[in-house]
């Protein structure tokens, strides 16, 4: 069979399997046991899924993912992040749009403690949207920023979905992690300035009010109590790995205990909270282990077909530019995007590209930062992103699909704009890891 017919027969089949509601994983999984039984036999098939079942199972590699997994949930569960939030609103005084840059700052501050854009989305919605419409603020500044700043869980570390990349596609885990930092901080500023600049222009969107003052004082004491064990996970996690103390494991692993620490300092680790967070941990860990493993099948049956291969030397026998490669290849997390979730874009994704990548001489880094991008962008664009259900659940009465969906636009195009910088100009992203050798 044709490698080609191969691919469109494999993608064709987990779309059908999605459209008709199955999860991700188990999609995923029934896909490669038709596809593998039709060209290996159906006991080599078995041998095989358990083979990568243990394997999987038994990979160290997968152990920061779920560290990570585990410092979002003791986050979110103990308070921590509303006190963030509450820590960043003393020193925005009275800019443009303040609230709407409080989001993308909140956002940023969060994104250091869970790597989960829906879970961003969830607690800076409930938290800020309310009060962005009591004070006349338009749907595109008071949903938009909630929705661009919470992507930004994905793009600085900890970052689950960095380390699903780095899995999948065999790259350096501790690079990939150190890469995405100052293209995820170049996110933040966009959007930064994207209000700012928009609500000076048009201040009907956001009208001006006078928020409450609190003395100094006041504003350094809350800042020492709620900053200093921020920056103490900080450099627990991304610290450590940047100066060479800890692998990304051993740092996942001191970045879960400092979330406990900060936990326990807060008052908030109770019984049952500990209870929710190892439930959830344990429910998300699993998922994400089933996903690795038929991601892991995905690759071998493109290998067997012989797609893999072939589409490697489609692209070697191109007579066309590096640059112009990488661009086209974006075109696929982008239009997928559009129709599933982050991770299904990324398990797509990586066992068809990341050959053609190699063959056209593209860092795998460079890569792996705009897939992950691309998959973010994936979570706010319209028709079926993720975040944009998320949002409509939680946003005030009145709000439309049609208010959230034009709200998430402009946030998508400065990403695509930064997919394509990056591109252009690599040392965006490869510069912090290169300062680390």
């Amino acid at each position: 069979m044709d490698w080609a017919v191969v691919l469109i027969l494999v993608f064709s089949g987990f779309l059908v399997l999605l459209a008709a509601g199955m999860p991700v994983a188990f999609g995923f999984l029934l896909v490669n046991i038709i596809g593998m039984a039709l060209i290996v036999g159906p006991e080599a098939t078995l041998m095989q899924i358990t083979h990568n079942i243990f394997d999987i199972l038994t990979s160290f590699t997968l152990l920061p993912m779920v560290l990570f997994i585990l410092m979002g949930e003791i986050t979110f569960t103990t308070g921590t992040a509303e006190r963030m939030i509450d820590t960043v609103d003393q020193w925005l005084g009275h800019l443009p749009g303040r609230l709407g840059l409080l989001a993308v700052a909140a956002g940023t501050v969060l994104s250091t403690l869970t790597g989960v854009p829906m879970a961003s989305v969830a607690i800076l919605g409930q938290t800020l949207v309310p009060e962005m419409e009591k004070r006349g603020y338009k749907k595109s500044m008071s949903l938009g920023p909630v929705l661009g700043s919470g992507g930004l869980a994905m793009m600085i570390p900890p970052s689950s979905m960095a380390i699903l990349i780095g899995v999948l596609g065999d790259i350096s885990i501790g690079k990939l992690l150190i890469a995405i930092i100052v293209p995820g901080l170049l996110m933040a500023v966009t959007y930064f300035l994207y209000i700012v600049i928009r609500c000076s222009l048009q201040p009907h969107l956001a009208p001006p009010y006078d928020p409450p003052t609190r003395p100094l004082s006041q504003k350094l004491k809350i800042t020492a109590r709620n900053v200093l064990p921020l920056i103490f996970i900080i450099f627990s996690v991304m610290g450590l790995i940047l100066v060479g103390v800890a692998t990304p494991s051993e740092a996942a692993a001191t970045g879960a205990f400092a979330c406990l620490l900060v936990g326990f300092y807060y008052r908030g680790v109770t019984w049952k909270a500990s209870k929710k967070i190892v439930m959830a941990t344990a429910s998300v860990s699993v998922m994400v282990m089933m996903i690795v493993m038929t991601s892991s099948v995905y690759s071998q049956l493109l290998a067997y077909t012989g797609a893999t291969a072939g589409l490697a030397t489609f692209i070697d026998n191109m007579d066309t530019s590096t640059v112009v490669i990488f661009l086209a290849v974006q075109i696929i997390p982008l239009v997928l995007g559009m129709f599933m979730g982050a991770t299904a874009v990324i398990m797509l994704s990586i066992p068809v590209v990341m050959p053609i990548i190699l063959v056209a001489g593209i860092d795998p880094v460079v890569y792996g930062v705009t897939l992950l991008i691309c998959a973010e962008i994936g979570t706010i664009s319209p028709p079926y992103g993720l975040s944009l259900f998320i949002m409509k659940a939680i946003a005030p009465p009145g709000t439309t699909m049609k208010d959230v969906y034009m709200s998430a636009l402009p946030y998508c195009y400065m990403n695509v704009v930064i997919v394509a910088l990056i591109i252009l100009v690599p040392q965006i992203a490869l510069w912090l890891p290169n300062m680390f050798k």
